[in-house]
């Protein structure tokens, strides 16, 4: 099964991925991962990625695209079935991933969009905390440590990360909705979007997706 995940910070994708991969045996391509994997392995894509992270850039759309394109022709899991985590994040991206899906004859079969509220998205992040020493993430309502402000793996010191705050949580909901509603529409008309209520709880998230996929 080859899938794209969409959905805003905050709306659990990274739970979800999780589950879907464990359960479907899905190669779980997050362009994070891929980034990071190549900086550190030196490759020709990792040295260019990295001038633009060390400057403070935004890596561009068409080195990311590459990034992809090279896992995917490369891991041979991919052929088995994959999970698209933070990728396409636009219009020309989701329209470039099309095109090199069709030359490798491993088209998109499923979009899943997680669709959040804003307030159950503030709930969530404004509350995150995070372990300093081994990143380990909790939640002072849905997920606290045992001490507060201690991890229970590390005993590591928590901090809120300066991101998770009410205006830059909001500003950045604006800007996921505005960019990835073309991707929405894109998939849509493939036939190919199935929406799913990430409100509810986690647990719930997840069967409801499994029973999408597998029905």
């Amino acid at each position: 099964m080859r899938i794209v995940l969409l959905g805003p910070p905050g709306a659990g994708k990274g739970t979800l991925a999780t589950a879907i991969k464990d359960n479907l045996g899905l190669l779980h391509i997050s362009t994070g991962d891929i980034l990071r994997e190549e900086m550190k392995n030196n490759t020709p894509l990792g040295q260019e990625a990295k001038r633009y992270v060390e400057s403070g850039g935004l890596v561009p759309d068409e080195l990311v695209t590459r990034l992809i394109k090279n896992k995917l022709e490369n891991d041979p899991k991919a052929k088995k079935g994959f999970l698209m985590d933070g990728f396409p994040r636009t219009l020309k991206q989701a329209q470039d991933l099309d095109k090199i899906l069709v030359d490798l004859k491993m088209p998109v079969e499923w979009t899943l969009c997680l669709e959040a509220s804003l307030d159950v998205i503030l709930q969530r992040l404004t509350g995150r905390r995070v372990c300093k020493s081994c990143g380990a993430v909790y939640h002072v309502k849905n997920m606290p440590s045992k001490k507060e402000g201690i991890c229970d793996k590390c005993g590591g010191v928590l901090y809120q990360r300066t991101d998770d705050n009410e205006a830059t949580i909001t500003n950045r909901m604006k800007v996921y909705t505005e960019s990835t509603k073309p991707i929405i529409e894109y998939y849509k008309t493939q036939g190919k979007l199935k929406v799913l209520n990430a409100d509810k709880e986690a647990q719930e998230v997840k069967e409801l997706a499994l029973k999408n996929l597998n029905g």
